[in-house]
Order: C-alpha cells, then structure tokens, then sequence
C-alpha cells in the first residue's frame, strides 16, 4: 500500500543532508556494502546489505548524534545535553559529545542490558537510571533538561537528526549507484526520512519501503489518519524500533517521501537474525535485521537490485540466545516435543533410540514423575531436538508416533 499526504515541503533538503555529510567525515565511517547469495537467489536480482551494524557504537545512531550536537551554540554546549535510551541513541549521544567536548548525561531504564549500559559509560556520558520503560525514562531526561538548562537530543524528531540519518542514503547511491529499491526498517522514522530526503532527491525512481515489527507499527494506522497515532502498548523484540508513535518531523517526511510500509512478524525477525548470522557472518540485532525479514516474508514483492540496510548490531548476549533458538524453531530446525510414557526401567533409552534412527539430535531432556496428572506408572518427558527444517520435524513425529508414543500438543 502506498500512502500519501497533503503536507507541504518536508523541513529537511538535500542541501541539509549534504552539510551533514561534510560534517561528518572523519567521524562518521562509509560501512561497507555485502551482497547476499542467498536473498539474491529469492528475490532473483542482486541484494545487498548496507552495515551500518558495523557503524562506529555498533548503529547510525551516532550521524543524527552528531550533527546535531555539533549545530548547538557554545551557550548550549556548554550547558551540556542529556538523552534517553535504552541502547544505541544513548551510545551515538555519548560518542558524539565525547568528540565534541560536551557532557552528556543519558537517561536509561533500570533492565537495560548491562553491556549497553557499559558501552554507553565507555563513551563517555554520564548514566542515570529511572523507571523500567523508556517512557519513563524519557520523562526523566526532559524533567533533567528542564531544571539543568541541558539540551534534550531527540532520538529522531528533529530536523538535524533527520539530516545526519540522510548520509546512509548518500552513501548508499554512491555503493550501488544501479539500486531500485531500499528497504529500511522504521522505528520512530528518523533515519528513513533521512534516507528518503537524500534518495528520492537525487533518484526519485528508487523505491524507499519502510518495515515495522507487527507488535509495534504506528505508522500504517497513522499515515491511515493523516497524522501521528499512538500505538498502545508495543510489543517486540526488536526494541530498536520499538515506538509507540512517530515522530511529528519523520512523519510528514515518511508521508510525502516513502512508498510504502510493511510490517513483520516476530518468527520472521528471528528468522532473520540467524539468516545474517548464519549465512552473512553478520552479529545484527534483531530492529537492524527487520529489512531481511521484509523480503524473506515476500521476496517477489521487491524489484532489484536491492539494498537491506542493516542499521544496528547491538544485542545482548543473552536476548542473542533467546532469539536464536526462536529463529530455528521458526524455520523447523528446533523441536520441542513432551510425551508421556511408561515409567519402567531403559523406557528413556528406548525413546532415544526412536531419535536417534530419524536422526534427531537431542539438546536437552526433562523427565517428570511427580505430577498429579500423571497416571501411577506414566512419566512425562518433555524434549528438545535440534532438526533440519519443516520436513524434517514431521519426519520426527511420525516416527514418534508409529513407535506408540503419546505427543501431547
């Protein structure tokens, strides 16, 4: 579906993005660009990534960071700035005015991942927890700003932001000068209308898609309105584009500029997450791997070549786990099976030997005797196998099943 909008000239140029640029060199780095064999062979035209994974605090983050603190007067500066995040815009935010002799102090929620609370202290800022939501957090920091006289940095609603975001897509005509189509996950909507001012300014025949996790898409019901609509209670793993409404700036960029909005599911984020580990070596968190879940959910619907832009790799490790064995159960290379047998002596070597014919390779067993919904002489055992896709774990159940096995669904 493309949407459309009435409103007047977006607030952000070419001319803006290109003085961003400027601004930017020798901070900022050109992240490479890598094709992908496997979304060229779905898609059936060149794809490639753009990594800004590999961007200097692991996302783009810190282009908008900088531009826009760099663009504040030296009474600002020196009256410091402050943000709230529970990730990237807080690492961006503290690498910025590390390098430009500022200090920042970043809001952050008590159950931030550790390494990013780490990371974010490394570069520099100042950190302060409140809250367990970055709601609450962001009021903190314009509760901060407001007493202090620090300059609150917006992760996306404000037009130098939105500027410095618009160097990916400078930086992308120059890597794949012949692309047709970009696709760019959407959070609040900074970084796709930046892309999209730069883009569609030069090449007004690229196609710009912007892609949502399902739990958290704001910007269908929004655009749908005609203006930024709340969406209640997000719900994703993908926390970096986990945002409740646009941004009032990227909105009306996004109406005017960006073709069309897809959404995705969880099991096709984690999906992709494992794709760009396994296949591209790429550590991609899983907001940054929205786009390669866009095609693989419906790879005709892209015309190539292609650029996926991967906007961040910060993920913590243990959501890293969590996440992966989700991306094999989705695509059928992780089982978990509880069935109940007869508690009697070699009964669970027995079970094993039915895997073990069908080639299952079994990462965990819990055996239960002592539950009131068991029979006298039943044990439940609950399984977790590592399979080979769809086929594969039918093949595991059917045998199951022929062996006189009770699966309990």
């Amino acid at each position: 579906m493309s949407y459309r909008t009435a409103h007047p000239l977006p607030p952000v140029t070419l001319d803006d993005v290109r003085g961003a640029q400027k601004m930017l060199s020798g901070v900022a780095r050109m992240t490479a660009m890598e094709g992908s064999r496997h979304l060229s062979g779905l898609v059936g035209a060149p794809v490639h990534f753009k990594c800004e994974n590999l961007q200097r605090t692991g996302s783009f983050k810190l282009r908008g960071a900088y531009v826009r603190i760099a663009g504040l007067l030296p009474e600002e500066r020196a009256a410091g700035v402050v943000a709230a995040s529970a990730g990237n815009h807080a690492q961006g935010v503290a690498l910025a005015s590390s390098l430009l002799g500022v200090h920042s102090t970043v809001f952050m929620p008590s159950g931030a991942p550790l390494p990013k609370v780490a990371a974010t202290m490394h570069y520099g800022a100042e950190v302060r927890t409140h809250g367990t939501v970055v709601d609450e957090t962001l009021a903190a920091a314009q509760e901060y700003a407001a007493e202090t006289g620090a300059v609150f940095i917006h992760p996306f609603d404000h037009p130098d932001i939105i500027a410095g975001q618009g160097t990916v897509g400078l930086e992308i005509l120059e890597q794949c000068p012949e692309v047709r189509t970009i696709v760019v996950g959407i959070g609040g909507g900074g970084l796709a209308a930046g892309i999209a001012v730069a883009v569609k300014a030069l090449r007004p025949d690229v196609r710009i898609v912007g892609v949502q996790a399902a739990g958290a898409a704001a910007y269908p019901p929004s655009l749908a309105a005609g203006r930024p609509v709340s969406f209640e209670n997000p719900a994703t793993m993908a926390d970096g584009i986990k945002v409740g409404r646009p941004g009032d700036v990227p909105f009306r960029i996004i109406g005017d500029l960006v073709d069309e909005i897809r959404t995705v599911s969880e099991d096709a984020l984690s999906s992709a997450l494992l794709l760009c580990l396994e296949r591209a070596k790429l550590v991609v968190e899983p907001a940054g791997a929205s786009p390669v879940a866009a095609i693989m959910s419906e790879p005709g619907a892209f015309e190539g070549p292609v650029v996926a832009l991967l906007s961040g790799g910060n993920v913590d490790p243990l959501l890293m786990q969590r996440i992966l064995r989700h991306g094999m159960a989705a695509n059928g290379r992780y089982l978990a099976v509880t069935l109940r047998l007869t508690d009697r002596p070699g009964a669970l070597a027995t079970l094993l030997g039915v895997l073990s014919v069908v080639d299952a390779n079994v990462l965990d067993v819990s055996h239960v005797r002592t539950d009131p919904r068991l029979g006298l002489t039943e044990v439940e055992v609950e399984l977790h196998l590592e399979t080979k896709g769809p086929e594969h774990c039918a093949e595991v159940n059917s045998a199951l099943r022929r062996a006189g096995y009770t699966v309990i669904d």
